[in-house]
């Protein structure tokens, strides 16, 4: 979530206010937003260095472990080198996102990839990733703005805005490091006016293709969330439809050979990515292996939501720092059975059992996905302490993961993490 909003009510108008949009010098013109502002540390230090001693780690006949088939036992902590690679390598991927979004609502090209599909990574600075971007994503809002409000500011009203790409690896230099061929889809975080109030829209909603009829609670995701992959215009297809037809085309010419689809994002595009990955593997028969890499992400559905994505072999690495106030939210994460079960005072057990009722009726019972990388900031000095924007920032969570080395020993000095980084990814 990168754009800061300012809402001011009052008993007969509302205003948000815009943007400040700044360009650093130093970092390929990509715009400085408030919510990214505050961060202390560059990102250029994210980049591989020039003082590494070796070529980007070989996968080779041991990608799935690093692409989660065994829920990633015995590589979180102390963290393997080879997974710290990974994980960046797809926050690369997330930060192109983000640069690559128009933010500037005085722009005409506003809430629109500000790159030709063509040269996207390139501008990026990945262009070595030895990826090729195959297919631009967009979102569409639920939310039905009236007339009025348009007129009075179009840009606060926009329905429809890039939200994203899919990218095929297609170097054989890396298909080889990587024991496969690749499909990245990533999603960057909230950027619109209406993005913002679809995610506020919290209560959890019954999936169209999962309702059975009957009594008992089905799997349930957070209402703005599906709103923004399913909606769709006269003009504009959904979220879903583009996923789907692209990959489907990714798999009929690819599916012959080793594959995976690996789904990244931050914050709304973390969410984004879970929802896609359900939708894959319901979709399509005997998919390829999917993979979550989410960072910053909200909580997405119930347990029988949870349920369903692992029945489905679906792989979810949440890198959570526990600081970042946006990973807690939304609803309550209560787990009715342990709670209950293990309290030997009966009334508290039934009052318990009373309050998570209570809370399930209000359709806000979340359950958390997955497997989690948890990281604080607090463990960085130099990071700014109790700021929610910093704790919440992409390049917080990827410095984070470039330093952690275990839960016993804290982070890792810069020399350290210079060492550990290859010279080039190819």
């Amino acid at each position: 979530m990168r754009l800061a909003l300012t809402i001011r009510a009052s008993s007969s108008s509302f205003s948000i206010s815009n943007p400040i949009i700044t360009l650093s010098q130093d970092e390929s013109n990509t715009p400085t937003l408030p919510f990214n502002h505050c961060t202390t540390h560059s990102w250029s230090q994210l980049k591989p260095t020039s003082s590494a001693n070796y070529m980007s780690p070989k996968l080779g006949p041991k990608w799935k472990q690093y692409q989660g088939i065994n829920h990633w036992q015995d590589l979180l902590d102390p963290l393997d080198d080879n997974l710290r690679w990974e994980i960046l390598r797809y926050g690369h991927f997330v930060d192109a996102a983000y640069r690559s979004f128009d933010f500037d609502p005085s722009s005409p090209t506003y809430a629109t990839c500000r790159h030709p599909k063509s040269s996207l990574l390139n501008r990026c600075g990945i262009a070595s990733s030895g990826y090729k971007l195959t297919k631009n994503l967009r979102a569409t809002c639920g939310i039905h703005v009236p007339t009025w409000a348009d007129k009075i500011s179009s840009w606060a009203c926009s329905r429809s805005s890039w939200i994203g790409y899919i990218a095929v690896c297609e170097h054989k230099k890396e298909i080889i490091r990587l024991g496969r061929r690749d499909v990245v889809i990533a999603f960057r975080g909230t950027a619109t006016c209406l993005e913002w109030l679809e995610n506020l829209r919290a209560t959890l909603t019954n999936l169209a293709d999962q309702v059975d009829g009957k009594d008992d609670i089905g799997p349930m995701v957070q209402k703005g969330f599906l709103s923004l992959y399913t909606s769709k215009t006269s003009k504009q297809a959904s979220l879903q439809e583009m996923v789907r037809e692209e990959i489907g085309r990714v798999i009929k010419s690819y599916g012959n050979e080793p594959l995976s689809l690996t789904l990244t994002g931050h914050s709304l595009g973390a969410a984004l990515a879970i929802l896609s990955a359900y939708d894959i593997t319901t979709t399509f028969e005997n998919p390829p292996m999917v993979t979550v890499v989410s960072f910053g992400g909200p909580r997405v559905g119930n347990r029988r939501f949870r349920r369903i994505l692992e029945q489905n072999g679906i792989k979810i690495l949440r890198i959570v720092n526990p600081d970042d106030v946006f990973t807690r939210v939304p609803g309550f994460a209560v787990s009715k059975d342990n709670d209950v079960a293990d309290n030997e005072d009966v009334h508290v057990a039934r009052l318990l059992g009373w309050l998570h009722r209570r809370v399930e009726d209000m359709q806000l019972v979340y359950a958390d996905v997955g497997q989690e990388l948890r990281l604080s900031s607090k463990d960085l000095p130099y990071l700014k302490q109790g700021d929610v924007a910093t704790c919440h920032d992409l390049k917080t969570y990827l410095h984070l993961v470039k330093s952690f080395v275990s839960s016993s020993c804290g982070p890792c000095t810069q020399k350290t993490i210079n060492d550990m980084w290859p010279k080039a990814w190819l």
